[in-house]
This record gives C-alpha cells, structure tokens and sequence, in this order.
C-alpha cells in the first residue's frame, strides 16, 4: 500500500469569519482541495491487522467533553437489534454495556473483541461498520448528529490558537488541516497503514471540502464553510491554469497521494 509522507509542501488561505470578525479560519486548501474521502468496508485495511475490519475504531473513541457523551448516550439509546450487534437485551442502555475508562480514568467507547462495542462485525446482517452510522442512514440524518465527535471529524483536524495582531488586540485561529499520522502520537508510527497518506483513500470523484460538507459546517459555521468553499474553488481553478503551462501545478501543492500525482 503506498503511503506518502506527512511533510510536504502545502498551500494555505487564512480570512475572518463572516460570522465573527474576532476570529480567523486559517484553511489547508492541500488538504481540502484532495480527492481523500474514508474507504472503510471499500479497501480499509484497520489500524490494526489483528482486527481487519476494525478501521480507526479499533482503540474506542474519546469523548469531547459531557456534552459530546450526553449527546451520544442519546442516540445509543435509539439503537435498535437492526442497528446494533452488541445491543443490550435490557433497557435503558447501561453505561457498562458500552462505555469504560481509559488509563487516566477519562470516560470512552468500551473495547470489545478489539474494537468499539458499537462497531458492528462482518457477522452482522447489516455488515461491518458503526451502529451509530447505520442509525444515521436508517433515520436520514448526518452521521455529524449520531456519532462521537472524534469520530466523525477524523482525519479532519480542528486546532485553536490565540493569536495577537498588529493594534494588540487578540484573534482566535481556528485551523482546518489534515489529521496525520503522527498526530497519532508515539503510537501511531506502529500502524501498519493509515489512510490520510494512503493513495488508495485519495479517489473521491470530488474533493474533500465537498464531500465532507456537514463536517466542515459543523467544525467552523455555515458562514465560514461557504467562505471557505470559494478558496477552495479559487485554488482548484488556479491550478488548473497553471497545469497547462510547462510550470505544471506543482507550485499550487497539490496533495501528493492524490491520483494525478502518483
């Protein structure tokens, strides 16, 4: 499976929020503009091989914070046998059936069998994949509503700083980029692939900012996202011009994993 490295050019765009003239997006338009979308159950092969089916699901999902659990508690108590492998036979839902403690004591999906417990096998009737995203589907809905927050915004990443400007006064920078591997921390140099990097993962017939629409507009704001989605355009139109000079494209950094460039 070829896999790029995580450091290599990228183009970026920073503009105030519309909806908020004290904050700044500051957006990886290498990364948005890249034809990456997940391809789990079409060619996934997990973080972790002992698990093939187990995706990034395989360590369980932190939770945000109380509200990000609370909201989330209440959609597993939607779930139904339909959705759920592990559903419990009682009701309601107990935190054990489907939640446990980390080492540092911070509240996560449990692990069962590998995986989190709300991760589906490829026993299941309705095929591998998260109960929470099968609820999504059967309720028509965005999955952005039903699942854990890291798990629907990953490999987006979403970063703030606190950032002084020239007449003293402070903005708030909020980053769009790329969750790579080494974001991972010390551990996520032992995957043995990772998608983000991964040509296989980069061929979307269109590109992230556009498929990936609820999850941007729920990480920055409509108003930002539809800010965002003209660079994005903007960007994508002039590499296409530059593509047809002898200069190529190269100078507007395009994703390396992307399919044009590999």
């Amino acid at each position: 499976m070829p896999e790029v490295t995580e450091v290599f050019p990228r183009a970026w765009v920073e503009f105030t929020d519309p909806a908020n003239e004290q904050q700044i997006i500051r957006a990886d338009l290498t990364w948005l503009t890249s034809r990456y979308s997940c391809i789990y159950g079409r060619g996934c092969q997990s973080i972790d091989p002992a698990v093939p089916y187990g995706g990034c699901c395989t360590h369980g999902a932190h939770f945000a914070g109380k509200e990000d659990q609370a909201r989330v508690r209440g959609w597993v108590e939607q779930l139904t046998a339909a959705d759920w492998q592990r559903v419990p036979t009682g009701r309601p839902v107990k935190n054990a059936d489907w939640l446990e403690r980390d080492a540092e004591g911070a509240r996560k999906t449990k692990v069962i069998d590998g995986a989190c417990a709300l991760l589906n096998d490829p026993t299941f009737a309705s095929g591998p994949g998260c109960a929470l995203h099968v609820l999504a589907q059967r309720l028509d809905i965005s999955h952005v509503e039903t699942k854990p927050d890291v798990c629907w915004q990953l490999p987006i990443r979403r970063d703030y700083d606190w950032r002084q400007i020239a007449d003293g006064t402070q903005h708030l920078v909020i980053t769009l980029t790329e969750y790579v591997r080494g974001m991972w921390g010390s551990g996520g140099h032992d995957f043995p692939w990772y998608c983000s990097s991964n040509t296989e993962a980069h061929n979307a017939p269109e590109p992230l900012y556009r498929h990936s629409e609820d999850e941007l507009v729920a990480l920055v704001g409509r108003p930002a996202y539809d800010a965002l989605v003209l660079h994005c355009d903007a960007h994508l139109a002039a590499r296409s011009a530059l593509s047809l000079t002898p200069l190529g494209d190269a100078g507007l950094a395009p994703h390396p994993a992307d399919p044009d460039q590999v």
